[in-house]
């Protein structure tokens, strides 16, 4: 089981390497999740893969964030140099990335970033379908899930098993972005899952703060499972950081038995929030797995350790010493690559011949190179003298073509990355959608308005099947939407859903995850695509193109700019009106709130400043936290109307059925009248 560490600087690499690390991850250009950390410069870059290569260790490049079309060509440029110096992997979370990959370096593997969101079978089968060659699940699984997966995955899976846990599924969250305009899905954070809030009147909690996870005693059990890679987050840690928490994993995977308690102590003094969880794995949700960085927490500061626990290079040598020709040394290392070096013609002995023995020990001297001999062959004619100086520079010439060799790139195609042609526009105005909560709110004066298509929620279209049959007499296209989490054994009651509203004549329906696609089309249900796609370029459209979808719905983080210079080769709608949805969470956070269901009750998450966001359930017992103001262009159609848009969406979730009513006569009649309070989300400004 591969050993994955962060390496977030030039030190944080040797650290990770020197202390166990089989894998490293780094980030090259601007275009990974961690953009706050140093990322590498070229001559940092190729020294790194020369450095990790040399110990055998693997490189893995971070290319996990939404480009937009402008960046595609400098990310280009970025995979292409990267797999030109060795690079072993990219990681990816942009479907456009995947595909500028595969034109760019065909034969760089590719590994599907925790950003996609990935957490059932049908999502590993269907990166393993794109090109993918391992998968980074969802960090909320637990070990249930992650042995199903592992089974029966056609891919390398890959789990985090140390560091920082974000309250929201990985890539759906938004909070960042709508609340600060730094978003998480470009690599800037900000974090505010950190912040207090409360339920009352202002924050006086940390109910989004989770504990850092720690699955360092179930290491044997995730090998056993047939886990291919353990993933240590933090490449915004310093290097003893990594130098600690990797050498922690290292030992307990070398050994095979759970760490002491003193190297407990020793990954808390690292970095803690008031202890570690492993509640996700273990399936023990709560409030115990939460927790912050206080002054507690911190404790005395650590020392990097400086003493390598990575065992040497073996190599296996064989040295000719003869008279009148000169004396030679060749090396090869576990992976075939043998090499020779010469040095001088040894000369008579005068006083002192060198002895075979004399030679083994002067070249077995390796301490400072990352080599040792496992096996040392000396075939040396006697009454013959070599300086020890030449033996040295024999030794040091041999390493040095070793590493030569081991460090090589491997001989890879390099292709160039066609950006999409661009494509004529609509230039008619975008048709009204509306997606709704609950089909009450469905009322005869918003049907009335003949919406080009209405979204509801699977769940509460199987469950009105009588009302379904009088919605469905109005003509008007229904498409059932999808929760953009559903793992593996709540599929069959999805499954038992689909049946519902298959048997009413709806085949299609709205997904916002990749392990939805298959099952879905293989039901016969042509797809729409959803927020939860992250649909921020042309060549992420190309690809849902590819892959059959009738539409599909575009960031919510784009501004109009960009949006009018996608290249829409297939239909495109976007969020006008609504709650933005700011995170997915599998903890119920209103469970831990009242120690029992209140899902039905009004539950407002509060912040410090006294800003109200409501939570709403979702299926699963999970919850969606949306922003305390409400999406409202009605006014500004103008601006969207000329974007080339199929279709333009009002989303109402806690809107009574009048609201709803309402608001969707606004945009049809095109008033300028606002409410009291709103937002105009990120269309109008940039997004870092």
């Amino acid at each position: 089981m591969e050993l994955l560490a962060p390496a977030g600087s030039p030190a944080a690499v040797e650290a990770a390497v020197l202390h166990g690390a089989d894998a490293i991850y780094l980030g090259f250009g601007a275009f990974n999740a961690r953009r706050n950390a140093k990322n590498f410069t070229l001559a940092e870059f190729e020294a790194a893969v020369s450095f990790c290569h040399t110990y055998g260790v693997k490189v893995y490049l971070t290319l996990n964030t939404l480009l937009t079309d402008r960046e595609l060509r400098a990310a280009a440029a970025s995979v292409r140099t990267a797999s030109a110096l060795g690079a072993d992997a990219v990681l990816v979370q942009d479907l456009g990335a995947l595909e500028l990959v595969r034109q760019v370096a065909p034969d760089l593997p590719v590994h599907a970033s925790t950003q996609m969101s990935i957490h059932n079978l049908d999502g590993v089968k269907q990166a393993a379908a794109l090109g993918m060659t391992r998968v980074v699940l969802a960090r909320e699984l637990p070990k249930e899930e992650i042995a199903y997966l592992c089974a029966h995955s056609p891919v390398e899976i890959e789990i985090f098993v140390h560091g920082a846990l974000c309250m929201c599924y990985s890539g759906q969250c938004y909070f960042s972005s709508i609340i600060g305009g730094r978003s998480g899905n470009r690599g800037l954070c900000a974090q505010p899952c950190r912040l207090p809030y409360g339920w009352g009147k202002q924050g006086d909690g940390y109910p989004l703060s989770l504990k850092d996870m720690s699955l360092v005693s179930h290491l044997k059990e995730l090998e056993e499972m047939g886990v291919a890679c353990v993933k240590i987050e933090g490449r915004m840690k310093r290097p003893d950081y990594v130098s600690v928490v990797t050498s922690v994993y290292a030992r307990a995977l070398k050994e095979g038995k759970e760490p002491g308690e003193g190297e407990l102590q020793q990954l808390e003094a690292a970095f803690s929030r008031q202890g570690f969880t492993d509640g996700y794995y273990q399936n023990q949700l709560g409030n115990h797995m939460f927790g912050i960085r206080d002054e507690a927490s911190k404790g005395a500061p650590i020392q990097m350790d400086r003493l390598s626990l990575r065992p040497p290079v073996p190599i296996k040598g064989i040295a000719s010493c003869f008279a009148d020709q000169p004396c030679t040394l060749t090396v090869e290392d576990d992976a075939n690559h043998p090499v020779t070096v010469s040095g001088p013609v040894p000369e008579p002995a005068k006083v002192k011949e060198t002895s075979k023995e004399q030679m083994a020990q002067q070249l077995q001297k390796t301490g400072g190179t990352p080599y040792a001999f496992s096996a040392l062959d000396i075939q040396m004619a006697p009454g013959l003298f070599l300086p020890v100086s030449a033996m040295n520079r024999l030794r040091r010439d041999a390493f040095s073509a070793l590493t030569h060799a081991r460090t090589q790139p491997p001989a890879r195609r390099e292709g160039q990355w066609a950006p999409p042609p661009p494509s004529q526009n609509r230039t008619t105005p975008p048709g009204l959608i509306v997606s709704v909560k609950s089909i009450a709110q469905l009322t005869k004066k918003l049907l009335n308005r003949h919406p080009i298509q209405i979204y509801l929620p699977l769940e509460e279209a199987a469950k009105h099947p009588e009302e379904m049959k009088h919605l469905l007499e109005w003509n008007i296209p229904i498409s059932v939407s999808l929760p953009r989490v559903v793992w593996d054994r709540e599929w069959q009651e999805v499954e038992r859903q689909l049946d519902v509203v298959q048997a009413l004549g709806i085949t299609t329906a709205l997904v916002g995850n990749l392990g939805q696609i298959q099952p879905l089309q293989s039901r016969g249900f042509q797809l729409r695509g959803d927020f939860g796609l992250n649909v921020y370029n042309s060549q992420t459209l190309e690809m849902l193109q590819a892959l059959s979808f009738l539409s599909s719905t575009l960031s919510f983080e784009l501004r109009f700019p960009q949006i009018r210079d996608l290249s829409k080769k297939m239909d495109t709608e976007l969020l006008v009106y609504g709650r933005l949805p700011l995170m997915v969470t599998e903890q119920c956070i209103i469970h831990n709130r009242t120690g029992q269901c209140n899902c039905t009750q009004e539950n407002l998450l509060v912040d410090r400043t006294g800003t109200q966001f409501p939570v709403l359930r979702e299926p699963g017992c999970r919850n969606v936290i949306y922003n305390a103001k409400t999406l409202f262009l009605a006014d500004k159609q103008e601006d969207y109307q000329n974007l080339g848009l199929w279709g333009v969406r009002l989303s109402f979730t806690t809107e009574s059925p009048e609201t709803c009513a309402e608001m969707a006569e606004r945009y049809w009649k095109q008033t300028n009248e606002t409410p009291a309070e709103f937002t105009r989300g990120l269309y109008y400004r940039e997004v870092e």
